[in-house]
Protein backbone atom coordinates (compact mmCIF):
# COMPACT_ATOMS: atom_id res chain seq x y z
CA UNK A 1 0.00 0.00 0.00
CA UNK A 2 3.26 1.80 1.18
CA UNK A 3 4.77 1.89 -2.75
CA UNK A 4 1.27 2.34 -4.22
CA UNK A 5 0.72 5.66 -2.43
CA UNK A 6 4.22 6.93 -3.69
CA UNK A 7 3.32 5.84 -7.59
CA UNK A 8 0.13 7.29 -7.26
CA UNK A 9 0.66 10.12 -4.95
CA UNK A 10 3.11 11.93 -7.72
CA UNK A 11 0.34 11.48 -10.25
CA UNK A 12 -1.15 14.66 -9.84
CA UNK A 13 2.25 16.86 -10.10
CA UNK A 14 3.07 14.69 -13.40
CA UNK A 15 -0.09 15.36 -15.11
CA UNK A 16 0.41 18.88 -14.33
CA UNK A 17 3.95 18.38 -16.11
CA UNK A 18 2.54 16.83 -18.96
CA UNK A 19 -0.09 19.20 -19.72
CA UNK A 20 2.12 21.62 -21.13
CA UNK A 21 2.82 19.91 -24.10
CA UNK A 22 -0.04 17.06 -24.29
CA UNK A 23 -3.79 17.12 -23.97
CA UNK A 24 -5.96 15.57 -21.68
CA UNK A 25 -6.72 12.69 -24.23
CA UNK A 26 -2.78 12.37 -25.34
CA UNK A 27 -1.62 12.09 -21.51
CA UNK A 28 -4.42 9.06 -21.28
CA UNK A 29 -3.59 6.88 -24.42
CA UNK A 30 0.03 7.43 -23.92
CA UNK A 31 0.09 6.16 -20.25
CA UNK A 32 -2.02 3.33 -20.80
CA UNK A 33 -0.13 2.16 -23.90
CA UNK A 34 2.72 2.52 -22.15
CA UNK A 35 1.37 0.64 -18.62
CA UNK A 36 0.05 -2.33 -21.18
CA UNK A 37 3.63 -2.54 -22.24
CA UNK A 38 5.52 -2.82 -19.05
CA UNK A 39 2.94 -5.34 -18.01
CA UNK A 40 2.59 -7.62 -20.69
CA UNK A 41 6.67 -7.80 -20.53
CA UNK A 42 6.15 -8.91 -16.55
CA UNK A 43 3.26 -11.48 -17.79
CA UNK A 44 5.36 -13.27 -20.09
CA UNK A 45 8.97 -13.51 -18.43
CA UNK A 46 7.12 -14.60 -15.46
CA UNK A 47 5.65 -17.05 -17.31
CA UNK A 48 2.46 -16.41 -17.32
CA UNK A 49 -0.44 -16.15 -19.74
CA UNK A 50 -3.36 -13.65 -20.43
CA UNK A 51 -6.40 -14.96 -19.47
CA UNK A 52 -7.49 -17.28 -22.59
CA UNK A 53 -11.65 -17.08 -20.70
CA UNK A 54 -14.05 -14.98 -23.00
CA UNK A 55 -16.10 -14.16 -20.11
CA UNK A 56 -13.12 -12.83 -18.30
CA UNK A 57 -12.17 -10.45 -21.44
CA UNK A 58 -15.76 -9.37 -21.71
CA UNK A 59 -15.84 -8.42 -18.01
CA UNK A 60 -12.69 -6.63 -18.44
CA UNK A 61 -14.36 -4.06 -20.68
CA UNK A 62 -16.19 -2.36 -17.99
CA UNK A 63 -13.69 -3.25 -15.44
CA UNK A 64 -11.05 -1.20 -17.69
CA UNK A 65 -13.58 1.80 -19.23
CA UNK A 66 -14.16 3.00 -15.13
CA UNK A 67 -10.61 1.96 -13.85
CA UNK A 68 -8.33 3.24 -16.99
CA UNK A 69 -9.68 4.92 -19.84
CA UNK A 70 -12.55 7.46 -18.06
CA UNK A 71 -10.74 8.24 -15.13
CA UNK A 72 -7.75 8.94 -16.85
CA UNK A 73 -9.14 11.50 -18.70
CA UNK A 74 -11.07 13.32 -16.65
CA UNK A 75 -8.05 13.99 -14.50
CA UNK A 76 -6.63 15.69 -17.21
CA UNK A 77 -9.37 17.66 -18.64
CA UNK A 78 -9.94 18.30 -14.59
CA UNK A 79 -5.99 19.46 -13.74
CA UNK A 80 -6.25 22.51 -16.71
CA UNK A 81 -8.63 24.37 -14.21
CA UNK A 82 -7.83 23.30 -10.81
CA UNK A 83 -4.96 23.03 -8.36
CA UNK A 84 -3.42 19.88 -7.86
CA UNK A 85 -4.09 20.29 -4.42
CA UNK A 86 -7.73 20.68 -5.09
CA UNK A 87 -7.56 17.87 -7.11
CA UNK A 88 -5.85 15.37 -4.11
CA UNK A 89 -8.78 15.78 -1.91
CA UNK A 90 -11.25 15.27 -4.31
CA UNK A 91 -9.52 12.24 -5.03
CA UNK A 92 -9.52 11.08 -1.58
CA UNK A 93 -13.05 11.03 -2.11
CA UNK A 94 -12.75 6.90 -3.74
CA UNK A 95 -13.31 5.06 -0.34
CA UNK A 96 -16.44 7.30 0.54
CA UNK A 97 -17.58 6.37 -2.73
CA UNK A 98 -16.54 2.88 -2.83
CA UNK A 99 -18.22 2.91 0.72
CA UNK A 100 -21.26 4.02 -0.46
CA UNK A 101 -21.59 1.63 -2.99
CA UNK A 102 -21.08 -1.24 -0.57
CA UNK A 103 -23.69 0.28 1.41
CA UNK A 104 -26.16 -0.12 -1.73
CA UNK A 105 -25.20 -3.59 -2.48
CA UNK A 106 -25.22 -4.87 1.23
CA UNK A 107 -21.43 -5.75 0.87
CA UNK A 108 -20.61 -3.06 4.26
CA UNK A 109 -23.75 -4.48 6.23
CA UNK A 110 -21.87 -2.36 9.83
CA UNK A 111 -21.89 1.00 9.18
CA UNK A 112 -21.32 2.01 12.67
CA UNK A 113 -18.05 0.55 13.09
CA UNK A 114 -13.84 1.39 13.52
CA UNK A 115 -13.35 0.91 9.72
CA UNK A 116 -15.92 3.18 8.60
CA UNK A 117 -15.20 5.89 11.46
CA UNK A 118 -11.51 5.34 9.75
CA UNK A 119 -13.14 6.18 5.95
CA UNK A 120 -14.87 9.47 7.74
CA UNK A 121 -11.45 10.45 9.47
CA UNK A 122 -9.28 10.16 6.44
CA UNK A 123 -11.37 12.05 4.66
CA UNK A 124 -11.38 14.94 6.97
CA UNK A 125 -7.47 14.66 7.16
CA UNK A 126 -7.72 15.22 3.14
CA UNK A 127 -9.90 18.19 3.93
CA UNK A 128 -7.35 19.23 6.66
CA UNK A 129 -4.64 19.08 4.93
CA UNK A 130 -5.62 21.09 1.71
CA UNK A 131 -7.92 23.28 2.74
CA UNK A 132 -10.11 23.58 -0.13
CA UNK A 133 -12.46 26.67 1.46
CA UNK A 134 -9.29 28.57 0.39
CA UNK A 135 -8.68 27.40 -3.14
CA UNK A 136 -10.36 28.61 -6.14
CA UNK A 137 -11.88 26.23 -8.55
CA UNK A 138 -13.23 23.85 -6.28
CA UNK A 139 -16.98 24.84 -7.60
CA UNK A 140 -16.33 23.70 -11.66
CA UNK A 141 -16.73 21.79 -14.28
CA UNK A 142 -12.96 20.30 -13.62
CA UNK A 143 -13.46 19.50 -9.68
CA UNK A 144 -16.84 17.77 -11.30
CA UNK A 145 -14.53 15.85 -13.79
CA UNK A 146 -12.15 14.86 -10.90
CA UNK A 147 -15.03 14.08 -8.69
CA UNK A 148 -16.39 11.95 -11.28
CA UNK A 149 -13.38 10.12 -11.92
CA UNK A 150 -12.90 9.21 -7.80
CA UNK A 151 -16.45 7.70 -8.36
CA UNK A 152 -15.25 5.96 -11.78
CA UNK A 153 -12.19 4.55 -9.80
CA UNK A 154 -14.53 3.08 -6.66
CA UNK A 155 -17.24 1.68 -9.17
CA UNK A 156 -13.73 -0.43 -10.91
CA UNK A 157 -12.76 -1.40 -7.29
CA UNK A 158 -15.97 -2.57 -6.67
CA UNK A 159 -16.39 -4.50 -10.09
CA UNK A 160 -13.04 -6.45 -9.64
CA UNK A 161 -13.67 -7.47 -6.40
CA UNK A 162 -16.61 -8.98 -7.31
CA UNK A 163 -15.99 -10.49 -10.81
CA UNK A 164 -12.36 -11.16 -11.68
CA UNK A 165 -10.14 -11.15 -8.40
CA UNK A 166 -9.45 -14.07 -6.74
CA UNK A 167 -11.22 -16.19 -9.53
CA UNK A 168 -8.21 -18.12 -11.00
CA UNK A 169 -6.47 -15.41 -13.05
CA UNK A 170 -3.10 -13.92 -10.93
CA UNK A 171 -2.99 -10.35 -9.98
CA UNK A 172 -0.43 -9.60 -13.26
CA UNK A 173 -1.85 -10.89 -15.85
CA UNK A 174 -5.46 -9.85 -15.03
CA UNK A 175 -4.34 -6.46 -14.91
CA UNK A 176 -1.98 -6.77 -18.19
CA UNK A 177 -5.66 -7.65 -19.57
CA UNK A 178 -7.14 -5.05 -18.13
CA UNK A 179 -4.90 -2.81 -19.86
CA UNK A 180 -4.57 -4.26 -22.76
CA UNK A 181 -8.45 -3.46 -22.84
CA UNK A 182 -8.12 -0.14 -22.12
CA UNK A 183 -5.97 0.32 -24.88
CA UNK A 184 -8.06 -0.96 -27.29
CA UNK A 185 -10.67 1.66 -25.51
CA UNK A 186 -8.55 4.11 -25.43
CA UNK A 187 -8.39 4.65 -29.19
CA UNK A 188 -11.84 5.77 -29.30
CA UNK A 189 -10.67 8.89 -27.63
CA UNK A 190 -8.60 9.69 -31.04
CA UNK A 191 -11.19 11.46 -32.82
CA UNK A 192 -12.07 13.76 -29.30
CA UNK A 193 -8.88 14.78 -28.20
CA UNK A 194 -5.96 12.80 -29.67
CA UNK A 195 -5.13 14.97 -32.82
CA UNK A 196 -4.68 18.25 -30.81
CA UNK A 197 -1.14 19.34 -31.29
CA UNK A 198 1.96 19.01 -29.65
CA UNK A 199 4.04 21.34 -28.26
CA UNK A 200 7.17 19.34 -27.15
CA UNK A 201 8.37 19.47 -23.83
CA UNK A 202 10.89 17.16 -21.89
CA UNK A 203 9.29 17.45 -18.86
CA UNK A 204 6.45 16.66 -20.52
CA UNK A 205 7.64 13.66 -22.08
CA UNK A 206 9.15 12.50 -18.43
CA UNK A 207 6.01 13.18 -16.75
CA UNK A 208 4.42 11.27 -19.55
CA UNK A 209 6.40 7.84 -19.20
CA UNK A 210 6.77 8.00 -15.55
CA UNK A 211 2.83 7.92 -15.53
CA UNK A 212 3.02 5.20 -17.67
CA UNK A 213 5.58 2.77 -16.80
CA UNK A 214 5.46 3.51 -12.94
CA UNK A 215 1.97 5.00 -12.33
CA UNK A 216 -0.25 2.65 -14.88
CA UNK A 217 1.98 -0.19 -15.24
CA UNK A 218 3.86 -1.00 -12.16
CA UNK A 219 0.70 0.41 -10.18
CA UNK A 220 -2.05 -1.73 -11.23
CA UNK A 221 0.16 -4.99 -10.88
CA UNK A 222 0.24 -3.56 -6.97
CA UNK A 223 -3.55 -2.80 -7.18
CA UNK A 224 -4.94 -5.91 -8.37
CA UNK A 225 -2.66 -8.09 -5.45
CA UNK A 226 -4.08 -5.25 -2.81
CA UNK A 227 -7.76 -5.89 -4.35
CA UNK A 228 -7.54 -10.06 -3.77
CA UNK A 229 -5.55 -9.84 -0.15
CA UNK A 230 -8.02 -7.00 1.50
CA UNK A 231 -10.48 -6.57 -0.57
CA UNK A 232 -12.37 -3.67 -2.92
CA UNK A 233 -13.21 -1.33 -0.03
CA UNK A 234 -10.11 -1.77 1.96
CA UNK A 235 -7.71 -1.28 -0.71
CA UNK A 236 -9.73 2.02 -1.60
CA UNK A 237 -8.27 3.33 1.68
CA UNK A 238 -4.30 4.49 -0.17
CA UNK A 239 -6.22 6.87 -1.36
CA UNK A 240 -6.32 8.73 1.50
CA UNK A 241 -2.03 8.03 1.69
CA UNK A 242 -2.22 10.02 -1.69
CA UNK A 243 -2.56 13.55 -0.15
CA UNK A 244 0.16 12.69 2.48
CA UNK A 245 2.68 11.95 -0.53
CA UNK A 246 1.61 14.96 -3.28
CA UNK A 247 2.10 17.68 0.20
CA UNK A 248 5.95 16.17 0.87
CA UNK A 249 6.39 16.55 -3.06
CA UNK A 250 5.03 19.87 -3.21
CA UNK A 251 7.51 21.10 0.17
CA UNK A 252 10.46 19.28 -1.97
CA UNK A 253 9.79 19.70 -5.23
CA UNK A 254 7.67 23.26 -5.89
CA UNK A 255 8.84 24.67 -2.35
CA UNK A 256 5.62 24.90 -0.91
CA UNK A 257 5.27 25.68 2.59
CA UNK A 258 4.19 22.87 5.24
CA UNK A 259 1.90 24.50 7.83
CA UNK A 260 1.09 22.71 11.08
CA UNK A 261 -2.26 22.35 10.02
CA UNK A 262 -0.41 20.32 7.07
CA UNK A 263 1.21 18.40 9.70
CA UNK A 264 -1.99 17.43 11.65
CA UNK A 265 -3.74 16.55 8.17
CA UNK A 266 -1.00 14.38 7.60
CA UNK A 267 -1.26 12.56 11.29
CA UNK A 268 -5.33 12.68 11.08
CA UNK A 269 -4.83 10.53 7.75
CA UNK A 270 -2.33 7.57 8.92
CA UNK A 271 -4.45 7.62 11.62
CA UNK A 272 -7.57 7.41 9.34
CA UNK A 273 -5.93 4.41 6.95
CA UNK A 274 -4.61 2.34 9.98
CA UNK A 275 -8.40 2.34 11.25
CA UNK A 276 -9.71 1.24 8.01
CA UNK A 277 -7.65 -1.91 8.17
CA UNK A 278 -7.96 -2.63 11.65
CA UNK A 279 -9.16 -6.58 11.95
CA UNK A 280 -10.71 -7.69 15.02
CA UNK A 281 -9.32 -10.47 16.41
CA UNK A 282 -10.81 -13.82 16.76
CA UNK A 283 -10.85 -15.81 19.85
CA UNK A 284 -9.14 -19.36 19.82
CA UNK A 285 -11.20 -21.56 22.76
CA UNK A 286 -9.23 -24.54 23.40
CA UNK A 287 -11.09 -27.65 22.71
CA UNK A 288 -12.05 -29.36 25.90
CA UNK A 289 -11.66 -33.09 25.69
CA UNK A 290 -14.64 -35.13 27.31
CA UNK A 291 -13.81 -36.73 30.39
CA UNK A 292 -15.12 -40.51 30.68
CA UNK A 293 -16.73 -41.51 34.05
CA UNK A 294 -14.83 -44.20 35.32
CA UNK A 295 -16.79 -46.69 37.34
CA UNK A 296 -14.67 -47.47 40.48
CA UNK A 297 -14.13 -51.10 40.62
CA UNK A 298 -15.33 -52.98 43.29
CA UNK A 299 -13.57 -54.86 45.52
CA UNK A 300 -14.32 -57.87 47.60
Amino acid sequence: MGVLALLWGSSFLWIKFALQAFSPGQIAIGRILLGTAVLVVLCYSGRQRLPRDRKVWLQLIFAAFFGNALPFFLFGFGEQTVDSGVAGVLNATTPLWALLIGVLMRQERKLFSIRMLGLILGFAGTLLIFAPWQAHGVASWGALAILAAAASYAVSYTYIGLKLSGRGVGPIPLSAAQLVTASGLSTLMLPIDGFEPIEWSLISVIAVVVLGVFGTGVAFALNYRLIADEGAVAATAVGYLLPVVSVLLGAAVLGEPVTLRVVIGMVVVLLGVGMTRWQPRVRTVEPTVPVMAVEPQKTS
